[in-house]
């Protein structure tokens, strides 16, 4: 009896052992199933809002216009004989364009020359009778009355003589013309007609020819514009003006102007004055009549926090910016005041120095664990 007790005993402290295992399993399991995973981090590229020199600037749409600007034409008639030039290339002053036919031409001074050596044997002859009137009248042999008309026959022949080298020289200037040659230094454009064809005064332009360096650029300004960036006022306010301009694809120029002409009137429709710069264009980048985006700087420059324009976000309550503060993405409203380059100017909402996301924003949502990984170069993020 005594050992059946004792191995009953046994099994029962057993059995609670067994239960006791399997109750903290359990337990374990359960814990495990509640506890949420952990989210890993989401590497950020970032870059730090910074303090800039920033001048005031305003933006324009202007044209590119060209110092001089030649239409060439064809002052006398005849065949086209030749085109010396290479359509789009650099011509100088002086250079050979065009030849007309040149043979009726010579042919018309020759005429001219003869008509001139005819006039001076005239006028000899008339000298002649002249003299010899004026010695018979002197015996008074000769009457006054042929002693006028010997006057005047040489003052007619003298006359024709005048009018004899005006011929020629009227045919020497149409001669010269058959030779059409550059009138300044620049870049010529096409032709509009090609060897063997007629041309003539009422043929048009035969092609263009516009100076390459420098260049101007003019651009409409507002009254408001105007005045508040100091365009009206002469002298050394004018010339403090910085004017930079940036093409249609919004590369900017590497050169900058200076504004050296206003227009002395207000165009009466929109209310805007004509402004012009110059531009230096040593490679010829500058082409006349492109559109292009004009920048005008001017004052002291201000400090301001700017940051990359990728950073920029905008919903239904404005822009936003995403920082990194405490290992998490936090939105920042703020409040953008202008453009310069690929930056914006921040006018309220982030201090110098904020970590702010430019890169991974399709993945960044609001109190999400990042990690910022710096970009030493925000405008060509990896």
């Amino acid at each position: 009896m005594v050992r059946a007790g004792a191995v009953s005993m046994s099994l029962l402290v057993a059995a609670g052992l067994m239960i006791g295992c399997l109750t903290f399993s359990n337990a374990a399991r359960a814990d495990e199933e509640a506890a949420p995973a952990a989210v890993p981090a989401l590497t950020v590229g970032t870059v730090a809002a910074a303090k800039r020199a920033v001048a005031r600037s305003e933006s324009f749409v202007g044209r590119v216009e060209a110092v001089e600007r030649v239409e060439i034409m064809a002052r006398v008639s005849g065949f086209l004989e030749q085109i010396h030039f290479t359509e789009g290339s650099l011509v100088q002053a002086g250079d050979p364009l065009y030849t007309i036919e040149k043979g009726l031409y010579e042919a018309a001074l020759q005429q001219a020359k003869g008509s001139v050596e005819s006039a001076k044997a005239a006028v000899v002859l008339a000298q002649q009778q002249k003299g010899r009137t004026q010695e018979l009248l002197s015996k008074e042999v000769a009457s006054q009355m042929t002693m006028d008309q010997r006057v005047a026959q040489t003052q007619q022949a003298q006359a024709s003589q005048a009018m004899s080298e005006a011929d020629v020289r009227t045919a020497e200037i149409n001669l010269s013309y058959t030779e059409i040659t550059s009138p300044i230094t620049g870049r010529i454009g096409r032709t509009s007609v090609t060897k063997g064809n007629v041309v003539g005064p009422d043929s048009g332009i035969l092609t263009v020819i516009v100076s390459q360096d420098p260049m101007y650029v003019t651009f409409p300004v507002s009254q408001r514009e105007f005045l508040g960036a100091g365009m009206g006022v002469a002298g050394a306010a004018r010339d403090e003006i910085l004017v930079k301009i940036a093409f249609a694809d919004g590369s900017l120029y590497p050169e900058t102007g200076r504004i050296n002409f206003v227009d002395v009137t207000t165009d009466r429709t929109t209310d805007t004055i004509a402004v012009r710069a110059t531009f230096p264009n040593p490679k010829g980048a500058l082409v006349d009549g492109q559109f292009v985006n004009v920048v005008l700087e001017s004052g002291t420059p201000d400090e301001v926090v700017v940051v990359p324009q990728s950073a920029l976000l905008a919903d239904q309550q404005g822009v936003y910016v995403f920082v990194v503060e405490s290992g998490k993405a936090v939105v920042k409203r703020i409040k953008p005041a202008g453009e310069t380059g690929p930056n914006t100017i921040v006018g309220e909402g982030l201090t110098e120095g904020e970590m702010v996301i430019i890169e991974g924003l399709q993945f960044v949502r609001p109190d999400m664990p990042v990690q910022a990984a710096p970009i030493s170069n925000p405008a060509n993020p990896s």
